[in-house]
C-alpha cells in the first residue's frame, strides 16, 4: 500500500529529474551511448555511385532496374538499473541515506532513458536478487521504479555483486546498457564484472558517505557492520586509529577501481551530501571525448 510520504517523495524525485533531464543530461546521454546497430529501414532506386553491395537483388529482379536497401542508425536502447539495497546502503551522515542518494541516481538514469525512448528495467539485490521489473517505456512505468527504489524492500542484508551480474546475463536476451549502482562492499565479482561488459555496455556508480573514510575526533564510537551486525568500539580520539581507517578505506576504494578497470568498466564517483549531476555530467563529456577520439 502506498503511503503519503512515499508518493510525495516519488513526486519530488520526478520534478527534479526532470528539469535536470530537459536542461543538461538527455542530450548528453544520448551522444555516449549507441544503439543496437542499424536496422533496415525501405528500398530505393539505385543512384550511380551507391554501394553496390546494398543492391537488394529481389527487388531489382522483380522490377527489372536496380534497387538498394537502405538503413538507418538502431538508437532504441535496453537499459537495466542494477541496484544494490544492502544494509550498508541505510548508512548516511549527510542528511540522506546512500540507498536515498542511489535512488536518485537511478531515477534520472531511468528518465533520461525514456526521454530518448529507451526501455529502462530496474533489478535491485543484497545477497540475492530481490525484485526485477523488466525493461519497458514510459512515464508511469519508470514512476513505478522510483516507488520501488524508495520502499527499499529486501529479504536479505549482505552484498552479492558477482552473483547479480550472472542473473542480470540470464535476464538480458540483447546487448543493454547497464548501470551498476553500489556502495561497491564486496569482493569477488571481477570475473563476472569483466563477462557482463563484454556482453553489454556496463557503467559503474560507486556511492559512499564521508564518514566512511574518515571520521573526526568524536571519543569512543560504536561502529557496527550494517550487514553482519559485528560491533566494534573505535577510539576516534586516537590519530594513529583514524589515520589506519583512513587508510583501510583508501586501500578498498583502490582494490575497487583496479576491479573496474581490469574489467574495462567505467566508474563514476558519488558522496552524499554533494551534487549528483555533475559527475554524471563530467562522465557524458569525457566519454564523448573517448568516444570522438576512437
Amino acid at each position: 500500500m502506498l503511503t503519503r510520504e512515499l508518493i510525495s517523495n516519488v513526486r519530488r524525485i520526478e520534478i527534479r529529474t526532470r528539469r535536470i533531464v530537459d536542461d543538461i543530461t538527455a542530450g548528453a546521454y544520448h551522444s555516449v551511448f549507441k544503439g543496437r546497430g542499424i536496422e533496415f529501414e525501405e528500398v530505393r532506386e539505385y543512384i550511380p555511385g551507391d554501394d553496390v553491395r546494398s543492391i537488394d537483388w529481389n527487388v531489382s529482379a522483380r522490377f527489372g532496374r536496380p534497387f538498394i536497401k537502405k538503413f538507418v542508425e538502431e538508437r532504441e536502447l535496453t537499459v537495466l538499473l542494477l541496484v544494490d539495497i544492502s544494509a550498508s546502503g541505510d548508512f548516511g551522515s549527510q542528511g540522506r541515506s546512500k540507498n536515498e542518494m542511489a535512488a536518485e541516481i537511478a531515477a534520472l538514469l531511468a528518465f533520461s532513458a525514456i526521454r530518448n525512448n529507451d526501455q529502462v528495467g530496474l533489478l535491485t539485490f543484497t545477497t540475492q536478487r530481490e525484485l526485477f521489473i523488466p525493461p519497458r517505456k514510459g512515464r508511469r512505468h519508470v514512476l513505478r521504479l522510483v516507488r520501488e527504489l524508495l520502499a527499499n524492500e529486501r529479504r536479505e542484508e549482505g552484498t552479492d555483486i558477482g552473483g547479480i551480474l550472472e542473473t542480470a546475463m540470464h535476464l538480458l536476451p540483447r546487448r543493454a546498457v547497464v548501470f551498476l549502482i553500489s556502495d561497491m562492499l564486496d569482493s569477488a565479482f571481477e570475473q563476472q564484472l569483466r563477462i557482463m561488459n563484454n556482453r553489454h555496455d556496463v557503467v559503474a556508480m560507486r556511492v559512499t558517505d564521508p564518514r566512511e573514510l574518515a571520521l573526526p575526533a568524536l571519543g569512543l564510537v560504536a561502529l557496527q557492520d550494517a550487514e553482519t551486525g559485528a560491533t566494534v568500539i573505535f577510539n576516534s580520539y586516537r590519530k594513529d586509529a583514524r589515520r589506519s581507517m583512513a587508510v583501510d578505506a583508501g586501500g578498498r576504494r583502490l582494490r575497487q577501481e583496479s576491479i573496474c578497470r581490469r574489467a574495462a568498466v567505467d566508474l563514476i564517483d558519488f558522496t552524499c551530501g554533494q551534487d549528483t549531476v555533475r559527475p554524471l555530467v563530467e562522465f557524458f563529456r569525457k566519454r564523448e571525448r573517448r568516444l570522438t577520439r576512437e
